[in-house]
């Protein structure tokens, strides 16, 4: 593994450092399931959601302060013309996530989810990649840090998206430095690009690969040579979370290659997320394969935002309200299964 310098380390100390499951918080959870009015198993992956809040919450399945963060980055290789819109459009949509008018906010708005909109530096796109690292080692880790902040308000539920022109072509880039294989593979359409948009994004992902070839055998290289802001933010995010026990639900193709650095360096990195969707985006599906996770809908979703994961959090409020909501057969006067 590569090693450039302190910021990373720290890094790497946090990640030897993360917190386990807490074993009695499961232990009661599953000794109130047995005794709640329905047969053991029969509300299927619900049971097992209730679990995972449970494990890594530490108290009985609750979901009390769920929170939306939307990461938005600009990306030096939009300037190839890898994606439909311009870059301008990044912080257009902040403002119009500000205003209330995206996607994200009547989705938010039906679930009754909180909703946090960070804008990392728009006016200052990160390098491109196919000319040389899109970040420094020490601005990687500062972005980082600053998705870390995305727990001031102490959610109990973290929510993670994003918003950036050209991260499509971001995620792909590092998935396949992550994963490997055919870099065709883990290039799609993105925002609704015709034959010579994706050529041309094609050949950025490749020629990205190319360059940095010698170093992407470190996860956190992959994160800053080919990544964005907002990638980078939503790894901080995830890192966070663990150390504070917060579960998280993971969005579509972006975030998952933003989460995929931190799996890379230790696959167990990720047993408090969860992954909302999985979107149209061809690597989106590949990715989750590699890493072993199965997400909770398929709904055909490319937007970003945030959007899949929000409307998984709504399934994921709903296990933890059957949980604690129903009765048990003593309370309800109902006769448990004849011996």
């Amino acid at each position: 593994m590569s090693v450039t310098g302190l910021p990373f380390d720290d890094i790497r100390d946090l990640v030897k450092k993360l917190p386990g499951p807490d074993r009695k918080a499961i232990h009661d959870k599953r000794h109130r399931e047995a005794e709640l009015t329905k047969p053991a198993g029969s509300l299927g992956r619900l049971e097992e959601i209730s679990e995972w809040l449970a494990a890594w919450t530490g108290r009985p399945p609750a979901v009390n302060r769920p929170m939306v963060v939307v990461f938005a980055g600009n990306h030096g290789v939009a300037q190839k013309g890898v994606s439909a819109f311009p870059p301008e459009v990044t912080a257009q949509m902040a403002a119009n996530f500000a205003a209330g008018g995206a996607a994200i906010n009547q989705i938010c708005a039906t679930f009754d989810l909180g909703l946090k909109v960070f804008d990392l530096a728009l006016e200052v796109p990160t390098a491109d990649f196919t000319e040389g690292p899109a970040m420094d080692e020490r601005t990687c880790v500062a972005t980082m840090a600053y998705g870390m902040e995305a727990l001031a308000g102490e959610p109990d539920l973290l929510i993670i998206g994003e918003m950036g022109i050209g991260n499509t072509t971001v995620a792909a880039a590092m998935s396949a430095a992550l994963f490997g294989g055919d870099p065709k593979t883990w290039v799609g359409r993105g925002t609704g690009n015709d034959a010579e948009a994706m050529a041309r994004k094609l050949e950025a992902v490749e020629k990205g690969l190319a360059l940095h070839g010698p170093h992407i055998s470190d996860p956190l290289e992959v994160l800053r040579r080919l990544g964005g802001r907002e990638l980078a933010a939503m790894a901080g995010a995830i890192l966070a979370a663990r150390t504070q026990r917060v579960p998280v639900i993971v969005d579509g193709y972006v975030a998952t290659a933003a989460a995929a650095v931190l799996w890379k360096m230790d696959p167990g990195a990720l047993d408090h997320c969860l992954f909302g969707h999985v979107s149209a985006e061809p690597g989106h599906i590949r990715a989750l394969e590699a890493m072993g996770k199965i997400p909770l809908l398929a709904l055909g979703m490319r937007l970003g935002e945030g959007t899949g994961a929000a409307l998984a959090a709504a399934i994921v409020k709903a296990a933890a309200r059957c949980h604690s909501g129903m009765a048990t057969f003593e309370q309800a006067g109902v006769a448990e299964k004849a011996e």
